[in-house]
């Protein structure tokens, strides 16, 4: 274990840009606001353009914000490893005929959700004081499963020092090692150049021997495996006194909860979590307070102020939460909260008045990625980063006003205004998509992280 504290260490938010297939195909089972939105016409241009604002407005209020690429969208070789043949025209017009479900896959811009890409852990927690990544299988999904290779490839392109980073293979793609990346993560420390304890959170068990007193969901499936968030902090180094393992609430996952992230939000020292968060909540907190270096902050939100069917509406707790030099936070919340009355009362009236640190809220409007079901926490992946880590980042990935400017303009060339799920089909779309992809990489110089670019 490195017990050493870094200087100068910064979170780095990075998130996702939302793909040009940007559409509404219903295909997350369990995640009830893409069940629900499924078939309605979507907007690209206006999803990337959210989420692209919602980046700015974080990075001019002084947080450090970072952006990752998406997908090569569609993904015609998955068509072709299942059986489709002939030119692309063709593979995309068989799917769409033949099968439509695996089309509306393959087109998934789901990526944008780059708290599922992986599990980070800090240079002052691992032993060889590297940063440590692993790819999330997503294996759960079959349009997520499509996502870890090209993902790794983006990740080892930006974080490509090995004095500095490390990168370590996906978790075998099976049910007993379903992983979903750092949804199901959070750590907590004091200063984030202090050593931490990482909260890995799991809805079922694989092997062995279940543990006293848990159950899995009925309705949902379980996406998490304990056996996956072992792995994880094997590979990372880290130890039993820097990890906690939690069960989520199976009733939640049944209420639509499909990520911890749905239901609970950590940074720094502080836990801001729904009642029906945890199966055991008090051993978890036990534990995390024996194992924490500095006092552990719960914010705890009980059922009588939100019902779980608001807090899976207005994705309260898929908010960012973000620390402030002054020791306060700042609470980034979907425009939805404000639209239940509960939720918005709570947040005034127990968070911001509260005796905890949450001093501000700021609403931001992410509706394109709200209606398949992922709010601002969903956006961003965390990497806590020294002066030095983020000095060796590779290409053009740290949001500046050129950046924001220059991402506008190339997503105002490239996307359209309009996509409904009939026009999946279209071979131009497509090329459309190739072409931006491309330009992109050259844009952020980050190099050729892409299937159609590797030949």
């Amino acid at each position: 274990m490195n017990t050493a504290t870094i200087s100068n260490v910064q979170e780095v938010n990075f998130d996702g840009l939302v793909g040009p297939t940007h559409n509404y195909s219903g295909l997350a089972v369990g995640n009830v606001a893409s069940m629900s939105h499924g078939g309605l016409v979507s907007s690209p241009k206006e999803g990337a353009l959210q989420g692209l604002l919602k980046m700015k407005s974080l990075m001019d209020a002084g947080y450090a914000q970072g952006v990752l690429p998406p997908q090569q969208r569609p993904d015609i070789g998955a068509l072709r490893d299942l059986g489709f043949s002939g030119s692309n025209r063709e593979v995309l017009a068989c799917a769409a005929k033949e099968a439509p479900q695996l089309l509306r896959a393959v087109c998934s811009a789901s990526s944008m959700w780059t708290a599922n890409a992986g599990t980070i852990t800090p240079s002052m927690d691992s032993p060889d004081s590297r940063v440590h990544f692993t790819p999330a299988n997503l294996q759960s999904s079959f349009h997520r499963y499509l996502e870890p290779q090209t993902t790794g490839r983006v990740l080892q392109a930006i974080f490509r020092d090995e004095r500095h980073f490390a990168h370590h293979p996906v978790l075998p793609a099976t049910p007993a090692f379903s992983d979903e990346g750092a949804a199901n993560h959070t750590r907590l420390c004091g200063e984030y150049g202090e050593p931490g304890v990482h909260l890995f959170v799991y809805g079922r068990q694989a092997f062995g021997d279940v543990r006293s007193g848990e159950r899995e969901p009925k309705r949902y499936p379980a996406r998490q495996t304990l056996e996956a968030s072992q792995a994880v902090a094997r590979q990372h180094g880290l130890t039993a006194s820097q990890t906690v393992f939690a069960q989520q609430h199976p009733n939640a996952i049944d209420a639509g909860v499909f990520h911890n992230d749905v239901i609970a939000v950590g940074n720094g020292p502080v836990l801001l979590y729904h009642e029906m968060a945890f199966l055991d909540e008090e051993g978890t907190l036990d534990e995390l307070r024996y194992k924490m270096a500095t006092p552990l902050i719960p914010v705890r939100v009980p059922v009588e102020a939100v019902s779980m069917e608001d807090a899976v509406a207005s994705y309260l707790f898929n908010s960012q939460l973000l620390s402030n030099p002054d020791g306060t936070m700042t609470l980034v919340v979907p425009g939805e909260c404000q639209e239940r009355e509960a939720v918005w009362r709570t947040i005034q009236d127990y968070l911001l008045a509260g005796n905890n640190p949450i001093s501000e809220v700021m609403v931001k409007d992410v509706k394109q990625s709200m209606r398949n079901g992922g709010g601002p926490a969903c956006l961003r992946l965390r990497v806590a980063l020294s002066e030095a880590e983020r000095a060796a980042l590779t290409g053009r990935v740290l949001l500046t006003d050129a950046l924001y400017d220059d991402l506008t303009a190339w997503v105002n060339r490239h996307y359209r205004d309009r996509l409904a799920p009939d026009d999946l089909a279209d071979p131009q779309l497509a090329e459309e998509s190739l072409v931006a992809l491309d330009e992109l990489t050259q844009l952020l110089k980050i190099g050729p992280v892409y299937p159609f670019q590797l030949g």
